[in-house]
Protein backbone atom coordinates (compact mmCIF):
# COMPACT_ATOMS: atom_id res chain seq x y z
CA UNK A 1 0.00 0.00 0.00
CA UNK A 2 1.35 3.54 -1.17
CA UNK A 3 2.22 6.34 1.67
CA UNK A 4 -0.95 8.03 0.40
CA UNK A 5 -3.19 5.49 0.82
CA UNK A 6 -2.11 4.71 3.99
CA UNK A 7 -2.08 8.37 5.26
CA UNK A 8 -5.71 8.82 3.63
CA UNK A 9 -6.87 5.87 5.32
CA UNK A 10 -6.50 7.57 8.75
CA UNK A 11 -8.99 10.22 7.81
CA UNK A 12 -11.67 7.91 7.03
CA UNK A 13 -14.30 7.26 9.66
CA UNK A 14 -14.75 3.75 11.01
CA UNK A 15 -17.80 3.07 8.54
CA UNK A 16 -15.55 4.30 5.37
CA UNK A 17 -12.82 1.92 6.77
CA UNK A 18 -14.81 -0.60 6.72
CA UNK A 19 -16.48 -0.37 3.06
CA UNK A 20 -13.16 0.41 1.93
CA UNK A 21 -12.17 -3.04 2.99
CA UNK A 22 -15.20 -4.60 1.79
CA UNK A 23 -14.26 -2.89 -1.84
CA UNK A 24 -10.54 -4.11 -1.81
CA UNK A 25 -11.83 -7.83 -0.96
CA UNK A 26 -14.62 -8.13 -3.05
CA UNK A 27 -13.44 -5.91 -6.18
CA UNK A 28 -10.59 -8.35 -6.91
CA UNK A 29 -13.73 -10.78 -7.81
CA UNK A 30 -16.21 -8.18 -9.47
CA UNK A 31 -16.47 -4.74 -10.53
CA UNK A 32 -20.02 -3.48 -9.97
CA UNK A 33 -21.76 -3.00 -6.52
CA UNK A 34 -24.98 -1.80 -5.29
CA UNK A 35 -25.25 0.11 -2.00
CA UNK A 36 -28.15 -1.68 -1.00
CA UNK A 37 -26.28 -4.96 -1.56
CA UNK A 38 -22.81 -3.78 0.71
CA UNK A 39 -25.16 -2.35 3.22
CA UNK A 40 -26.38 -6.32 3.67
CA UNK A 41 -22.73 -7.23 3.85
CA UNK A 42 -21.57 -4.72 6.78
CA UNK A 43 -25.41 -4.30 8.79
CA UNK A 44 -25.59 -0.25 7.04
CA UNK A 45 -28.51 1.11 5.25
CA UNK A 46 -27.76 1.58 1.79
CA UNK A 47 -28.47 5.28 2.72
CA UNK A 48 -25.55 4.81 5.28
CA UNK A 49 -23.25 2.88 2.24
CA UNK A 50 -23.73 5.97 -0.58
CA UNK A 51 -23.16 9.11 1.80
CA UNK A 52 -19.84 7.12 3.14
CA UNK A 53 -18.49 6.23 -0.29
CA UNK A 54 -18.34 10.21 -1.39
CA UNK A 55 -15.46 9.83 0.68
CA UNK A 56 -13.51 6.92 -0.75
CA UNK A 57 -14.95 8.23 -4.71
CA UNK A 58 -12.97 11.30 -3.95
CA UNK A 59 -10.11 9.95 -1.65
CA UNK A 60 -6.77 8.69 -3.48
CA UNK A 61 -6.97 5.14 -2.43
CA UNK A 62 -5.88 1.89 -3.98
CA UNK A 63 -9.31 1.36 -5.29
CA UNK A 64 -10.91 4.00 -7.78
CA UNK A 65 -14.77 4.15 -7.11
CA UNK A 66 -17.56 6.08 -9.33
CA UNK A 67 -21.38 6.36 -9.33
CA UNK A 68 -22.40 4.62 -12.26
CA UNK A 69 -26.40 3.98 -11.95
CA UNK A 70 -29.56 4.64 -9.77
CA UNK A 71 -31.79 1.45 -10.50
CA UNK A 72 -33.54 -0.40 -7.53
CA UNK A 73 -29.94 1.58 -5.75
CA UNK A 74 -27.27 3.37 -6.34
CA UNK A 75 -24.22 0.86 -8.31
CA UNK A 76 -20.84 2.13 -8.04
CA UNK A 77 -18.20 1.18 -10.52
CA UNK A 78 -14.86 -0.25 -8.29
CA UNK A 79 -11.60 -0.86 -10.15
CA UNK A 80 -8.91 -2.26 -7.52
Amino acid sequence: MSTTASAGTATLTDKQQRILRYLREQGQMKTYFKSRLIGDELGMTAKEVGANMTAIAEGEFDVDVEKWGYSSSTTWKVTA
